[in-house]
């Protein structure tokens, strides 16, 4: 059938025709979640899953990191886009571009950083 034709568009990527009718979304950072365990993750840990959306919000007038996005799921704060790899999702959202998010894998880890691994895409 037509919609399972892959078209190239670049970069090794990919889109069905069937893509093109609704969005396409490209993957353009996979991090782990900064700060996981001082905010509300903890409590929500159980209630989360891989796949869910969350929401990205800039934070400009964060003292620590000019460039900071907080991320959200269901309204209640997890976290933080790691420092080292945030400028560029900033600047997106700093410009009004569509950008989502999702927790790619949940993992127990006594380690807070190894606990949650969201993805974020650009929205075309």
């Amino acid at each position: 059938m037509l919609t399972r034709l892959l078209l190239p568009l670049g970069f090794g990527l990919a889109v069905s025709l069937g893509a093109l009718a609704a969005e396409v979304r490209i993957l353009v950072q996979s991090s782990p979640l900064a700060g996981f365990q001082y905010h509300a993750g903890e409590t929500l840990w159980q209630d989360m899953r891989a796949g869910d959306r969350l929401a990205l919000v800039r934070e400009a007038d964060n003292p620590h990191d000019g460039n900071a996005v907080r991320v959200e799921w269901r309204g209640q704060k997890l976290g933080y886009l790691p420092r080292a790899e945030n400028r560029a999702v900033a600047a997106a959202l700093d410009r009004g571009e569509p950008v989502d998010a999702r927790i790619a894998k949940l993992r127990e880890h006594r380690n807070p950083w190894q606990r949650v691994l969201i993805e974020v895409f650009v929205v075309l």
